[in-house]
Order: structure tokens, then C-alpha cells, then sequence
């Protein structure tokens, strides 16, 4: 029996004890082993003495949360372990600063001492492991804690084929016809109940009121956009339906249900695109008249052209783009929506000043009403890390940070509304719920678009588009699955690249004949679920640099199928969503851009550049790269960012999936121009443990 599976099963338990110092952490332990016979009662005084003692030369706690508090003496015969886990964590003086949650109590005689630097270092090796500090926190009993130490064993276990190792299970390819379908579909059914179990948790509730707000947004933003650029055919009544019944479907049949399916800015200037080659074809009235039906056909070939995607394992290619890739996407998307939110912020103050007789408050206000959003956001995320109030108020205040954000900026912009004349841009919600329309149609357009209203040709020609169609697809969903299923967000039931892909694209299908937008993997919104469900540990290193790692992500699928059940149930509050202003909307764009950088290693690494080296944080890959080396591949990041930018912007945006692809061979070329090592440390998958922790 390994040596903590035997303490912990023979050893004494306190779980989620009430303790303000250690002095009494330390005697309630006693009196348990004396309750218990373990010691003596005469001697239980000269043990809390020696305990004591050894504190004041040194402090036992070690990092990671643990102390290991221990004591020698000719009075106890043989060793006793008591495992103790406070309700509330003390700051104990750990070498890391991270408060003491977990302490391991170590009795025994002079001569055992062999013995307890085993345990110690058996204790040192558990702790260190982020997965297992999060089950031990999340123990209901003796039961529960073995199976965590058992989960520990079985992740330190050698695979069975090294060599596959490397490659993550979702993304090898099988050679079969719907192999990695199949693959999918064993990994996550297992997991089907606990994906219902986990959601039974307030941080869930959190996430789906913040996202709500924070996905509610850019639909109703996105299908603004795509009315103005499809003449009214496609509006924002199609986008929240959309958005609302592709966003249902995937969070019940779903593989990796953290992802939130929405529109995207690609997906907008094909659709932009498609209307014009219409109008190009047919002319303004025609050609208006035959988009949907076109849209239709391009859209059921996309469809199919994914499903044989889906069906010929090619998500499998996505195990050659790596952290390179992904970073740099990501950092686009998330400058995207920072620019975003800027941008229609400097047009609100433009456009108030553009209007002489117009009060300056009508600028200042939504200024006032984004930066507050955003600052009450960003500061309450924090407050788990606050000294002030109890931990559960605390982690109450940052889940519902952004929620209370917003609810608190609305109410303000009410208040002053009532106060001050504000002409406030809200948000623009549909009046009623029936398919968008031109204003010189007197009719409404049915829901199901008839597919033989096009020329019998378009049904062929359609084709052409569609495969551009199904590479935008393609790349969309799968980057952001990978950023997903990126090990910095240690998640646990396995990924579902084909599987999902082929849910997308049924759900490309049957939105086409709708009329509806089509839905793909949303990166920023994804990320942000993610974060918003994860539990998180602050690190600190021995620059006294802060930052929080990920231990546990609370992977459901009901959070995801709520956010957008609410979409539905928007319908019935469109008069209380149209008294919310754009303004505080446009922080919460700021604030998720913002928040969905964090972890990213390509951004962290441009900031060297603006750092004293004397500050530069300790990290594996300034220990094991030359600073040039990493200002050189820092650089060629930017470079291929701001070609992507580039593109994303300009009139051939929708090419923008092919320049993404082609950073999969830029990074392959980069073995060229840097030493092979170098290049594995700097894009290694996951981030190694930091060597700067001490263990006393």
C-alpha cells in the first residue's frame, strides 16, 4: 500500500475545522488523539509544548497551502498522522504566501525519523499536485480523500505508449470512417451525469448570469451588423434565435460543453460577402430577393462539406497547431473586443461633439458608465484575494462581479436619466419577435426559406462559397476548442474535436434553412466560461510576482444550456433589456477582452520588453532561453499577429481562416531560425510547474 494511501486510511481525519491560530488548530488535534487513546492524557501537554517549540524556531507551513507541524518524543511509542483541513485557511508564514488550508500532524519517536522524511516527502510530492489540493479541499470523507490520493497514483502512472503520449487523445487520428466521432462520443458519454451533478454549485449560477449579459451583447451587436449589411434579411430577432436554439442544442448534446457557440466576426463578412456577390449577380432587387434561398444552398453545402470533415477525422489536424497558434489568436480575438469596445466608445464622444447644441453629459456619462462597469468588474474578480469579509462573501463578490457590475451601472444610468436629460444609446432589442424585415416590406418573410425559390444553377454554384464556408467553420470551432481544452485549464473528462464539429454542422444546416445565423466555438466567450466556472490559486513567486493558476474548472453542460434558455426568455423582458445602456454593455466587452488575456505567454512575454530585467518574473522558459532568443520569437508573434489584424480589417477579412492556417507552417519554420530546445520551451503545451517555490 503506497505510504499516503496507508496514512490517510489508518491515520486520524478533521475535516473543516473552525480555527483562528494554530495554537488551537493544534489542540483540537490533541484532543482528538486522546478522545481516541493515541496519547496519553498526561502527556498531551508536553506534546502541544514540543509542537510548539518546533514552530518558534521555524514554521512548518511549506507552501502549497500545507503545513506539517511534527513532534518527537520517548513518550509515544509509534507514529501518528492526523490530516486536518480548516474551514477557513490561515496565514501561517509559508514560504509562498499562500495561505495554510491543509495541516498534516506528525507524532512518533526519536528513532523514526527515516520514517518521517518519508512522509514528508511524500506529503510534498501530493500538495504540489494542484488537481489533488482541489479534491482535498472538495472531501466529504476518509472515502473521498483515498480516492483523490488514488486519482494522484493513476495521473503519476507511465502511459502506455510513450510516444503517443504527446498527442492528446481527441486529436489522433484513428483511419477509420467516423473513428474519432466514435472516440468522442466513449470519452464524454461516461461523464454525462456528472456534467448535470457539477452544475449544482453557486459559482454556476455566477457564470450563467455573467454570461448571459456577456453573450446577450454581441448577439444582438452582431445581428444589428448583419441587418445593415444583408438589407434587412438577416436581422436580430434571427440572431438571438439562433444564438438561443444552437446554444441549447450544444449543451445537451454537446462533447465539450464549455464552449459557447455565437456568431463571429468571419462568419459576419461571409454572410456581408455572400448578399454582395448576390446583389452582383442579380442586381439590387433581385438579388435581395434570392439571398435567403442562396444562403440556404451555401449553407446546406457547408454543412455537408463539415460533416465529411467531421466523419474523415480531420480535427486531427489541430495537433499541429500549438501554443504559437493559439496564443496569437487568442490575443487577437481579445484585442478585438478590446478595440471594439473602445472604438464605439470614442464614437459616442464623437458623435455628441459633432452635435453643437448637445450637452456635454451625454458624453461623459457613458464614459462614466463603461469605465465603472469595468473597474466594478475587475475589482470584484479580485476580491477572493482581499483580507476583508469571510472567504464565503468573498468568493460570492467575485463570481458576481461582473453581474453586479453591470446591474449597478444600469441602475445608475436610470437614476441620472431621471435627474439629467441623457440621450443614452440602450440596447437594441427587438421590438417584437418575428423575422427581420426592410421597412418597405408590409409582409414579415416566412420562418423556413424555400430552397426552390433560387435558380436551378445556384444549386450547384453554391457550392463554390461553401467550401470557403466550411474552412471558416472549421478553423473557428476548432482553435477555440483547442484554447478550451488547453492543459493550463486542467480539465479532466477529455475532448470531443469530431464530434462537436459534426453538431455545428447540422446546426450550420438547419440554421441556413431558417434563415438564421450560423453559429460557431465564440473564443472570448468561451474562455470567460471557462474562468468564470474555474477555482483558482493565487501563486506567488520569490519576486513577490502574484498571478492565479487554475487548480479545477467545474465542467457541466447545464450552465451552457441555461445562458442561452435565457436568450428565450428574453423575449418576455425585451422592455426591461432595452433600458440597459450600450455604454455599461461597452465595459463588459472591455472587461472580458481584458480578463481573457490572463495565462496568455505570448502577451506576458511582449511585456518584457517594458520590464527592468531586474523585475522579470521566474518562469521555465527565462531560465532555460537566452533573452534575445525570446525577444526574437516574441517578435515574430507580432508580426503574424498584425498580419492577422491586418487582414481582419480590410476588405478580404474573410480569408482571414486561411492566414490562421498559415501560422502552422511559420511555426514549423521557426525550428529553422531557432535551436530546437529553445522553440520547446517557449511553446511547450503546458506551462511547467515554477521551480522558485521553497519547501521547508
Amino acid at each position: 500500500m503506497p505510504l499516503m494511501t496507508r496514512a490517510l486510511s489508518e491515520g486520524v481525519i478533521l475535516l473543516d475545522v473552525e480555527a483562528r491560530d494554530l495554537a488551537e488548530i493544534l489542540g483540537r488535534a490533541l484532543d482528538e488523539l486522546v478522545a481516541r487513546g493515541l496519547v496519553a492524557a498526561d502527556d498531551r501537554d508536553r506534546v502541544l509544548d514540543a509542537l510548539h517549540e518546533r514552530e518558534e524556531r521555524v514554521s512548518t507551513a511549506i507552501g502549497h497551502a500545507v503545513a506539517v507541524p511534527h513532534a518527537y518524543l520517548d513518550s509515544i511509542a509509534q507514529q501518528v498522522f492526523v490530516f486536518v483541513r480548516l474551514a477557513h485557511p490561515l496565514n501561517l508564514g509559508a514560504p509562498d504566501g499562500i495561505p495554510t488550508r491543509f495541516l498534516f500532524i506528525l507524532l512518533g519517536p526519536p528513532g523514526s525519523a527515516g520514517e518521517h522524511l518519508d512522509t514528508l516527502t511524500g506529503i510534498a510530492r501530493l500538495m504540489s499536485d494542484d488537481e489533488f489540493r482541489y479534491d482535498a479541499g472538495e472531501a466529504a470523507n476518509r472515502q473521498d480523500l483515498l480516492a483523490a490520493v488514488a486519482a494522484f497514483n493513476a495521473r503519476l502512472a507511465p502511459p502506455a505508449i510513450p510516444t503517443a503520449a504527446a498527442i492528446p487523445a481527441g486529436l489522433r487520428y484513428t483511419g477509420r470512417l467516423c473513428g474519432g466521432i466514435l472516440g468522442d462520443l466513449r470519452r464524454r458519454l461516461p461523464h454525462y451525469s456528472s456534467d448535470l451533478r457539477e452544475a449544482l454549485h453557486p459559482k454556476c449560477l455566477a457564470s450563467v448570469l455573467f454570461l448571459y449579459f456577456a453573450c446577450l451583447a454581441p448577439t444582438l451587436t452582431f445581428g444589428g451588423l448583419m441587418a445593415e449589411m444583408t438589407g434587412y434579411r438577416i436581422g436580430v430577432v434571427e440572431a438571438l434565435v439562433s444564438s438561443a436554439a444552437c446554444g441549447m442544442i450544444f449543451g445537451l448534446f454537446g462533447g465539450q460543453t464549455l464552449i459557447i457557440l455565437g456568431a463571429t466576426g468571419p462568419l459576419l463578412i461571409f454572410t456581408a460577402m455572400l448578399f454582395d456577390l448576390c446583389v452582383l449577380v442579380w442586381g439590387a432587387e433581385l438579388g435581395a430577393r434570392h439571398f435567403l434561398p442562396a444562403y440556404a444552398w451555401v449553407g446546406v453545402w457547408t454543412a455537408g462539406f463539415v460533416l465529411l470533415l467531421a466523419v474523415g477525422d480531420a480535427s486531427c489536424l489541430m495537433r499541429y497547431f500549438t501554443r504559437f497558434t493559439d496564443e496569437i489568436f487568442a490575443a487577437l480575438i481579445s484585442l478585438i473586443y478590446v478595440a471594439s469596445a473602445i472604438s464605439a466608445l470614442v464614437a459616442i464622444v464623437r458623435s455628441v461633439y459633432s452635435r453643437p447644441a448637445t450637452s456635454h453629459d451625454n458624453a461623459l456619462v457613458p464614459l462614466l458608465l463603461a469605465f465603472g462597469t469595468f473597474y466594478v468588474a475587475m475589482t470584484l474578480s479580485r476580491f477572493r484575494r482581499s483580507p476583508y469579509l469571510l472567504p464565503k462573501i468573498r468568493e460570492f463578490l467575485a463570481d458576481f462581479g461582473p453581474t453586479i457590475a453591470l446591474a449597478s451601472m444600469t441602475l445608475v444610468a436610470v437614476w441620472l436619466h431621471q435627474r439629467v436629460r441623457l440621450d443614452l444609446k440602450e440596447l437594441p432589442a427587438p421590438d417584437s419577435f418575428r423575422p427581420t424585415h426592410p421597412a418597405d416590406s408590409e409582409h414579415a418573410r416566412p420562418w423556413l426559406i424555400n430552397l426552390f425559390d433560387a435558380p436551378q444553377w445556384v444549386w450547384l454554384a453554391a457550392a463554390g462559397p461553401a467550401v470557403l464556408g466550411a474552412v471558416l467553420v472549421y478553423v473557428d470551432q476548432n482553435i477555440t476548442a483547442r484554447l478550451v481544452n488547453s492543459p493550463d485549464h486542467k480539465l479532466r473528462k477529455g475532448e470531443a474535436y469530431h464530434w462537436d464539429l459534426a453538431i455545428v454542422g447540422l446546426l450550420v444546416g438547419v440554421c441556413s434553412l431558417f434563415g438564421l445565423p450560423w453559429c460557431v466555438a465564440a473564443t472570448v466567450r468561451s474562455l470567460n466560461h471557462v474562468r468564470s466556472l474555474a477555482t483558482v490559486e493565487e501563486i506567488v513567486s520569490s519576486h513577490g510576482e502574484n498571478r492565479e493558476k487554475i487548480i479545477h474548472v467545474r465542467e457541466n453542460r447545464v450552465t451552457g444550456f441555461a445562458i442561452h434558455a435565457l436568450f428565450l426568455g428574453s423575449v418576455l423582458l425585451l422592455p426591461v433589456l432595452k433600458s440597459i445602456p450600450m455604454a455599461a454593455l461597452y465595459g463588459l466587452f472591455l472587461y472580458m477582452g481584458v480578463v481573457s488575456m490572463a495565462g496568455n505567454q505570448f502577451l506576458r512575454r511582449l511585456a518584457l520588453w517594458f520590464t527592468d530585467p531586474a523585475r522579470y518574473p521566474t518562469t521555465h522558459y527565462l531560465r532555460r532561453v537566452p533573452l534575445r532568443t525570446i525577444h526574437h520569437f516574441t517578435l515574430l508573434q507580432l508580426a503574424c499577429l498584425a498580419a492577422l489584424a491586418s487582414i481582419q480589417v480590410s476588405p478580404l477579412g474573410i480569408l482571414f481562416p486561411l492566414l490562421v492556417v498559415l501560422l502552422v507552417p511559420v511555426r514549423l519554420l521557426s525550428g529553422r531560425l531557432f535551436k530546437p530546445e529553445h522553440v520547446a520551451a517557449l511553446d511547450a503545451a503546458e506551462e511547467p510547474q515554477e521551480e522558485d517555490v521553497a519547501w521547508a
